[in-house]
């Protein structure tokens, strides 16, 4: 019972974060199909080259849209143990599961251009603008500091970056021993969806037991 009621908390807790950010990506997605120019404008070079392969409006918009109906079932039938409203959110979570062991599977099969393609545009980027693009300088910043990562690759992709021209060092967060690469860390993000397949399965298989 006490397992129970802990899952049942930390579910709610969970999907309220996943609401709220698919409510922010909601809107982002918005602002970038109303206002694109002022998107561009402020992440450069990155969203243009996005944007050459997806409309980046609309793919935020749907995602929003996803996270929000993933979150409000999540929460819903969490506080109310609602064994319907719990199994829809177990079979959403785990179509998108599969879908993303699918694209897996053809990432893996088209895994070196992929690779080629994301190194062509992003590398290029970092050692053009890193550094004396403030934008640019603190997306990258952001995204090394959160996943404790350094580069699309390596501390190597700022070889030739305006920050080590003009510094004559590495940026901060390639010091540190336990970095790896961007791409990497970004892969493993997955194992979340996981983790809230199973709670939710618990927590179906328990409501009238409780």
């Amino acid at each position: 019972m006490c397992c129970f009621t802990f899952l049942k908390v930390t579910m709610i807790i969970f999907n309220l974060l996943i609401f709220v950010c698919g409510g922010v990506l909601l809107g982002v997605g918005i602002w970038v199909s109303v206002d694109s120019p002022s998107f561009l404008k402020i992440f450069g070079p990155v969203s243009a080259s996005a944007m050459q392969f997806v409309n980046v409006g609309y793919f935020l918009i749907a995602a929003g849209c996803v996270l929000l109906v993933l979150g409000f079932l999540g929460c819903y039938g969490a506080h109310k143990e609602n064994k319907c409203v719990l199994l829809m959110f177990f079979s959403i979570l785990l179509v998108i599961f599969i879908a993303e062991i699918a694209a897996a599977v053809v990432a893996l099969v088209y895994t070196s251009l992929a690779e080629n393609m994301l190194y062509t545009l992003v590398v290029p980027v970092i050692e053009k603008e890193y550094g004396q693009q403030p934008d640019i300088t603190q997306v990258w910043n952001s995204t090394m500091e959160g996943l404790h990562c350094c580069g699309f690759n390596n501390y190597t992709d700022f070889t030739y970056s305006p920050y080590v021209k003009k510094y004559g060092n590495f940026p901060s967060f390639c010091c540190a021993n336990d970095t790896v690469s961007c791409s990497k860390e970004l892969a493993e993000e997955a194992d979340v969806k996981l983790a809230a397949m199973i709670v939710s399965m618990y927590l179906y298989c328990k409501v009238d037991k409780a």
